[in-house]
């Protein structure tokens, strides 16, 4: 029966697994639409029907206080401890579920607006030119450090207003924070998490506090005088949006790019139709999100039983959304091993869906373009140098660095 309590082949601590989980993702799929998984106890979904519809469906939630305390659930409270953390993530909107979450996106939609991110665009390319520039000058360099970090840390600083002084402590604070995504985090990385959460909190309601003085063309400008009938967001609220605005959009992004470029290497016919034809780049973008998905699962939890392919799920249980798995799905993507930058019927759900579909997808296929454009056509002969080492997690799928030369 589907969702039998067997061994699976998946394992996100095991490198061998984290360095290519797609042939155990195969085994799943093959094996049934839903599995306990004990380690993490949660229910995995492999099958993309099946996570495109759990990501509409409002039986599921990305929290359940809104509904149940943590005993009523069969919850444990987190530590006191790692409240920081908590209430900097809580106040988030993909944290949370209607109608907090239908009141805060509608408000952070009134200052982040089609408009304000395409404004961006002559500064997105202006500064991928700058970067490969520089990477170019150098003769090569690792692409990570180079290029992929500080495209979409300079964006989102400057579109939140943050000075350049200020920025360089944004990636650190966003990555020590980003550690307590990943499943069952050691405490030393909560310990991390709750440093960088009051820390980087701290920095924010300073901005806030100086923009409420002097407000300016800024993000942060715009959250403080969105208001709908007489509705504003929170403080908190504004920096737990922050927060959220700079950790997905560019944790995503860094690991798009260097995850992409990985695969273009790996696949150099595709490389060398898209250096012949920049007519690619859009589909280019799409299919490299699909082809080594930056953020491999999603989870929510069952605030209402359900039930998939005969196995029932009763509540207080938490699935596993296999992100990475549903975008390799053979029942949607022909081939989806094959890297195919051609591919036009690219359903991929890298970007989520339903209410909590990424709020900067738009954001992020810009700078990937950029990125990708500024690189093809200012290091045409780019090339590995050695091959790279993963970064160690498994939730948040990257690389450490990818050397190139030129």
């Amino acid at each position: 029966m589907s969702g039998r309590r067997t061994e699976l082949a998946f394992d996100p601590w095991d490198p061998a697994f984290v360095a290519d989980p797609y042939p155990a993702y195969a085994e799943l799929r093959a094996r049934g639409r839903v599995h306990y998984y004990g380690p993490s106890d949660q229910w995995l979904v492999p099958h993309h029907a099946d996570v495109s519809a759990l990501l509409r469906d409002r039986r599921l939630g990305r929290t359940y206080r809104h509904r149940f305390a943590h005993e009523d659930f069969g919850r444990t409270a987190p530590p006191p401890e790692h409240e920081p953390f908590h209430t900097l993530n809580d106040h988030g909107m993909l944290d949370l579920e209607p109608p907090d979450h239908t009141r805060i996106r509608r408000l952070v939609s009134k200052a982040f607006t089609p408009r304000t991110v395409d404004k961006l665009r002559p500064y997105v390319h202006r500064l991928a030119s700058e970067l490969v520039g520089e990477l170019v000058a150098a003769g090569g360099g690792d692409l990570v450090t180079a290029v992929a970090e500080p495209l979409p840390v300079a964006v989102i600083a400057e579109m939140l207003g943050v000075p350049e002084s200020d920025r360089a402590q944004l990636r650190p604070w966003s990555a020590d924070i980003c550690g307590m995504y990943e499943l069952n985090p050691p405490e030393e990385v909560a310990r991390r998490a709750v440093r960088a959460s009051v820390e980087f909190s701290a920095y924010l309601r300073e901005l806030i506090a100086s923009r409420r003085r002097e407000p300016g063309e800024d993000l942060v400008s715009g959250l403080i005088a969105a208001h709908d009938e007489g509705d504003r967001l929170t403080e908190q609220e504004m920096v737990s949006t922050c927060v959220l605005l700079l950790n997905a959009g560019h944790e995503a992004t860094v690991n798009a790019t260097a995850n992409g470029w990985w695969a273009l290497f790996r696949n150099p016919d595709q490389l060398a139709a898209l250096r012949a034809d920049r007519s690619l780049l859009p589909t280019a973008v799409e299919e490299l999100l699909r082809y080594d998905t930056p953020l491999q699962f999603f989870e929510r939890w069952v605030l209402d039983e359900i039930e998939i392919d005969g196995t029932v799920i009763p509540r207080g249980s938490e699935v596993a959304l296999l992100f990475g798995s549903a975008n390799h799905d053979p029942a949607v993507f022909e081939e989806p091993g094959r890297l195919d930058l051609s591919r036009t019927d690219n359903p991929h759900i890298s970007f989520g869906a339903g209410i909590h579909y990424c709020i900067g997808a738009p954001l992020a296929r810009i700078e990937l373009a950029a990125s990708l454009g500024a690189l093809l056509d200012l290091a045409p002969t780019m090339r590995p140098a050695a091959e790279p080492e993963r970064r160690p997690n498994f939730v948040m799928r990257g690389l450490k660095g990818l050397d190139v030369v030129l």
